[in-house]
C-alpha cells in the first residue's frame, strides 16, 4: 500500500474488534535498531489501547530481519500465541541484498502462518533509504508497528468469528 504523504498509524479502538484476552507474540529484528525499535514501541502500544494486556505480549529479539521467521516459529511453539508480529527494517543498499532478503523474509512469514494456521504479521520496512525508514517508523508517514498491530488484533478476530480451533 502506498503512503505517499499519509499517515495510516491513527486508528480509533472503537473501529477495532477489541483484543481483550488476546496472546501476542512480537519478534523485532535488532539490526537498524533506530528504526525497528520505535516500530515496536509503536506496536506494543497499539496492542495496549486495543485491549491486549501486557502480560499476554511476548517480546523476543532476533539479529537481523533474515531470522524473524525463525524466532517467529521458535516464539510460536514456546509461546503459543494467537498472532505473531514480526518487526523488521531493510534498506536498499548498492547491492541486491535487499532484494533476497525480502523476498526471503516474506516469503517464510507466509509460509510460517500456513504452516502453524494463525496469522503471521509481516511489519517489515523495506526503504530506499534511512529517511524513509524514518517516515514509516514513527515519522511523517506513522508507525508501521502500529499498523502491524491493529492488523494482527483483525485477524485474530477473524480467525475467532470464523471459529477456527487453535
Amino acid at each position: 500500500m502506498a503512503t505517499y504523504l499519509k499517515d495510516l498509524s491513527e486508528f480509533n479502538p472503537a473501529t477495532i474488534p477489541n483484543a481483550k484476552g488476546m496472546k501476542a507474540g512480537v519478534v523485532v529484528s535488532d539490526y537498524s535498531p533506530e528504526i525497528t525499535y520505535r516500530l515496536l514501541d509503536g506496536c506494543i502500544r497499539a496492542l495496549l489501547r486495543a485491549g491486549v494486556k501486557e502480560k499476554d505480549i511476548s517480546v523476543i529479539h532476533v539479529p537481523g530481519a533474515f531470522e524473524l521467521p525463525s524466532g517467529a516459529q521458535m516464539l510460536a511453539l514456546a509461546e503459543k500465541p494467537d498472532v505473531i508480529i514480526c518487526l523488521g527494517c531493510v534498506i536498499k543498499g548498492e547491492t541486491k541484498h535487499d532484494e533476497y532478503i525480502n523476498n526471503s523474509v516474506s516469503n517464510g512469514i507466509t509460509q510460517l502462518s500456513l504452516m502453524l494456521k494463525k496469522p503471521v504479521i509481516y511489519g517489515v520496512l523495506t526503504p530506499n533509504n534511512l529517511k524513509q525508514a524514518k517516515d514509516r517508523a514513527g515519522g511523517k508517514h506513522g508507525n508501521k508497528g502500529v499498523e502491524a498491530a491493529v492488523t494482527a488484533v483483525k485477524m485474530v478476530s477473524l480467525r475467532k468469528k470464523l471459529k477456527i480451533k487453535k
